[in-house]
């Protein structure tokens, strides 16, 4: 794997280096990016920086992402809920915070290294994600899906390409989002200004993506949705919602920050598939977990928003 090199600059005065450089790249922990500065592999402005320097409009971060020193993969103890198990299949409740697989920058502590512990013997796709059909971001929440075996990991790659697979989110947004069902039609791709981003361009420079949703509550100034995206783009929900208009909540790339919600305020509630073995149709959920559903209360009760 080569070194991956990211360039930023920075749009808003007052972050701190390591929690800005945290909040814009998906799967590298907080911890990681301190170690990285301490390394010096992140520069700004072309020059070396502490963790804690306050960030201005305008600095130039560089950020160069080693390739990890080993190809071997670790089993860690890291505790993980499973939902559900037979011999080709494992549906785990991946907690927020953690990332899916190694990367550049974090060849440890994610969830590949977890399943590990519980598995030895995963399926070798020969990149270093072994049993991973689909994934979540780091900070998102909820049901996952992992093959055991090489048949059970081609089957599933075959339901998800097909479309096959039902996912549903549990998404807040901000504002009162009518009409109360609807779907979202628009292409995604790169951010032609901000390479690190996604966002919704012209046809020819994107790939279709369609996300539909329903209004589950509404609170003060926010909606609760369920969102079900038939396709499977980069960021998809929180794009297509911040292009109509309805930003995530928590989301601090393409959302809103709210001092109630610690993360972005996606969860993956509701994950059904079609049993390898024998395709039944079955479907496993997973609730909010303690963080987001704390969150939701402290809305719920909390004096109407005048934002």
């Amino acid at each position: 794997m080569r070194n991956e090199t990211i360039n930023l600059t920075v749009e808003e005065t007052g972050d701190r280096l390591d929690k800005y450089v945290t909040e814009h790249l998906s799967d590298v922990s907080r911890s990681q990016v301190q170690k990285l500065i301490g390394d010096g592999y992140i520069l700004v402005n072309d020059r070396p920086a502490k963790a804690g320097i306050k960030l201005s409009t305008g600095d130039r971060l560089t950020i160069n992402l080693p390739a990890p020193a080993s190809t071997t993969l670790v089993a860690e103890d890291i505790p993980v809920r499973i939902l559900y198990e037979d011999d080709d299949v494992l549906v785990i409740d991946k907690p927020p915070g953690l990332a899916v697989h190694p990367a550049p920058g974090h060849p440890t502590g994610t969830l590949v290294n977890a399943l590990l512990s519980h598995l030895s013997d995963l399926p070798d796709t020969g990149d270093r994600r072994p049993g991973i059909v689909h994934r979540l971001d780091k900070d998102t929440s909820g049901v996952m899906l992992v093959a055991k075996n090489t048949a059970a990991h081609a089957n599933l790659t075959e339901q998800f390409k097909s479309r096959s697979v039902s996912k549903t989110y549990l998404v807040l947004v901000k504002g009162v989002l009518a009409p109360r069902e609807g779907a979202i039609e628009a292409p995604i791709g790169r951010d032609p200004s901000r390479r690190e981003r996604m966002a919704v361009v012209p046809e020819s420079r994107g790939r279709e993506a369609r996300t539909q949703y329903r209004v589950r509550e509404y609170l003060d100034g926010y909606t609760l949705l369920e969102v079900k995206p038939e396709t499977g783009r980069t960021h998809q929900i929180r794009v297509h919602l911040a292009a109509i208009g309805f930003p995530v909540v928590g989301d601090k790339v393409y959302g809103v920050k709210s001092p109630n919600v610690p993360r972005q305020f996606v969860h993956a509630y509701r994950l059904g598939f079609n049993l390898p073995s024998t395709g039944k149709y079955v479907e496993f959920t997973a609730e909010l977990p303690p963080d987001l559903s704390q969150a939701l209360e402290t809305i719920r009760h909390s004096p109407p928003d005048k934002s």
